[in-house]
């Protein structure tokens, strides 16, 4: 009973979690950002919202920018800490603005979202990663 109550992180298995919560978040991300980077491509006319009033293009090119290319960067390791400030951003606008007088079942999954990309800023990518070759730490 008494390990099942341990506070102590096991370091040994960390890292092994934090690479698969960090592929598995950028992938379902992807899915958001994916779609909507078609729709910016092709080139048609941009029907998004302008939650904190930079206009709908600007607006649809941040949320593009960190639901496609930052989840990219988070999924394979690189600058992940930098890469999560984007998708906090965007979280926080869709969970706390877009969704500001929804119910809780609609801001369910943008907070849940921003958690996890608030444990990323914190915690970092771990040792399975570009950031962690980068580093050069053995």
């Amino acid at each position: 009973m008494k390990s099942y109550l341990n506070t102590e992180t096991n370091s040994k298995y960390i890292h092994l979690v934090l690479l698969v919560v960090r592929v598995s978040v950028a992938m379902l991300m992807l899915t958001h950002g994916y779609p909507k980077l078609m729709k910016l491509l092709e080139g048609g006319e941009i029907q998004f919202a302008d939650p904190i009033g930079l206009g709908q293009g600007l607006s649809f090119v941040l949320v593009i920018f960190a639901e496609f290319f930052c989840s990219i960067l988070i999924g394979i390791g690189f600058a992940t800490r930098l890469a999560s400030i984007p998708l906090i951003i965007n979280m926080s606008v869709a969970a706390f603005v877009v969704f500001a007088s929804a119910p809780i079942s609609k801001k369910e999954f943008p907070i849940l979202y921003l958690l996890i990309y608030l444990i990323l800023l914190v915690v970092g990518s771990g040792k399975y990663s570009v950031d962690y070759l980068i580093s050069g730490k053995k």
